[in-house]
């Protein structure tokens, strides 16, 4: 097998000049795929029969919710690419994808809570799903000030790809916890394999904003890699050849 593609995400240099052809096409698919999304469901699906207008807030919950748990999974991944692989650009990924995924956290929760007050009665209960949730956000936190709190790259490097990969137990956890405990959560609203427990018309809208979410994701975590790759690499030549082609494209 040829790993030649692996290895090539080593070189920051060849990570900016590709991710800058990525980045304005998942821009422009996010755009598009959120705008569609919202409208479709907030302006034309069907109210659900029990939680009436209520339940559209899900097409802002659940889409930052599995946004906020992949997020998670994929600073793990980060975490041991970068200590298998020594690979610099892996903390590059982990420590610009943890403010992504603590916002989209927040949103989840936030969310769920106005979701919960007309359902439940309640903004908030110590469910099991709701818990776990904010346990997620708490790991969120505590990998973003590892990173600022420990002055040398290496050291700091290390420290949240540990946390990333301890804290990663949490996500199935979050999963199945409506499936392991009583929980007032309901069970996935989402499902790719087996029957869609919504209507075709409110479960595409849906579907429309998952992907656009995900789009959404990769165009701001690009964006905020390609930034830290140049503050990093900032004496290296490639880097000042960039930043001297950019100023004369301005003039």
């Amino acid at each position: 097998m040829n790993w030649t593609w692996f290895h090539k995400w080593g070189s920051p240099k060849w990570f900016y000049e590709v991710s800058g052809r990525w980045l304005s096409a998942f821009a422009w698919a996010a755009a598009l795929l959120l705008i569609a999304g919202l409208v479709w469901g907030l302006a034309f699906a069907p109210p659900d029969y029990q939680q009436g207008n209520s339940f559209r807030i899900i097409y802002i919950h659940v889409p930052a919710a599995i946004l906020a748990q992949s997020c998670y999974l994929m600073l793990a991944v980060a975490g041991a690419v970068g200590l298998i692989w020594k690979m610099k650009l892996a903390d590059v990924a982990l420590q610009q994808a943890a403010p992504i995924g603590a916002w989209m956290t927040v949103i989840a929760l936030v969310t769920g809570s106005l979701w919960g007050k007309p359902t439940w009665g309640t903004y908030w209960i110590w469910d099991a799903r709701l818990t776990s949730m904010l346990i997620l956000l708490f790991l969120y936190f505590g990998v973003i000030a590892l990173g600022q709190a420990i002055s040398n790259r290496d050291s700091a490097a290390k420290a949240c790809a540990v946390l990333a990969l301890v804290g990663a137990v949490n996500i199935p956890i979050i999963k199945y916890s409506v499936d392991w405990w009583n929980t007032l959560h309901q069970p996935a609203t989402f499902k790719i394999t087996g029957k869609a427990s919504m209507a075709m018309e409110m479960w595409l809208p849906l579907l429309i904003m998952i992907i656009g979410f995900y789009c959404f994701f990769a165009a701001v975590l690009l964006l905020r890699m390609r930034l830290e790759v140049l503050r990093r690499e900032s004496r290296a030549s490639w880097v000042k050849a960039e930043i001297k082609r950019l100023l004369e494209s301005k003039q």
